[in-house]
């Protein structure tokens, strides 16, 4: 009877655990591998917490205490430090959350923790579970990124993308057509230059020597340049013409 009311005196937990009973670490672990607990508080009464662990030296827990409201859930993280795994040691190290209903007015947490009664504290006790990926979650990791743009490709979604990839070659196409065009006028402007620069040089191409009754012009040598640059004959006859009218402005 003792035993019986014993174990009736002593409080459930108030608090939800979210996961209840295990907690579980992921590998690799060659870096910190973080997991998360959730604690709900759903009375109507403020309930102060705290969290331990049987090996304080290879976790660090952020908040380890702390007072939840009414109604609200708070977020512990749990951080298992590197080490060396060996999947032949099973994991031994326990978690214990401790509760205890807050007092109307709270001073000092150390003291609250102190004053408590044993049969006003209430815990609930989590086991840590390592695990590594093993191959088959690799593949199934892998799987999804590979599967969708084969999916893709077989239904709606690659329609639109090739016919994108097509137009923006044919603009491609269009730009250099474009350019190639640009350049060839570019380059037929430059001769046509070079024809206006003989045509307005006669001091370099046609020398003019006063003497005292007409204009003596070299031109042998503007006959060679002027047929050197054209493109037939109707062309030096048309530049003729215009340095006949440039002679006519010097006389």
């Amino acid at each position: 009877m003792a035993s019986a009311s014993g174990a009736m005196a002593k409080h459930e937990q108030i608090l939800v655990l979210d996961p209840p009973t295990d907690l579980k670490f992921k590998g690799p672990f060659t870096d910190v591998v973080t997991t998360n607990l959730k604690l709900r508080n759903p009375s109507d009464r403020k309930v102060c917490f705290k969290v331990k662990t049987t090996a304080p030296r290879r976790y660090c827990v952020r908040p380890n205490s702390g007072i939840i409201d009414p109604g609200l859930t708070v977020t512990v993280s749990v951080m298992l430090q590197p080490f060396d795994y060996d999947p032949n040691e099973k994991s031994k190290h326990k978690f214990m959350v401790q509760t205890i209903f807050a007092p109307p007015n709270i001073s000092d947490m150390e003291a609250v923790w102190k004053e408590a009664k044993p049969d006003e504290l209430m815990d609930s006790k989590l086991r840590c579970v390592f695990e590594m990926p093993n191959e088959n979650d690799k593949l199934n990791d892998m799987e999804p990124s590979k599967a969708v743009p084969l999916n893709a490709s077989k239904q709606d979604g690659p329609m639109p993308k090739p016919h994108s990839v097509s137009l923006n070659d044919t603009e491609t196409r269009k730009l250099m057509e474009e350019c190639k065009r640009l350049q060839a006028e570019v380059m037929k402007l430059s001769e046509e230059n070079r024809y206006l620069r003989v045509l307005y040089m006669p001091h370099v191409l046609c020398t003019p020597v006063w003497n005292e009754s007409h204009l003596i012009c070299t031109m042998p040598v503007l006959q060679r340049t002027i047929l050197a640059k054209s493109q037939g004959p109707r062309r030096w006859l048309a530049l003729t013409r215009i340095l006949i009218l440039e002679w006519l402005n010097y006389i």
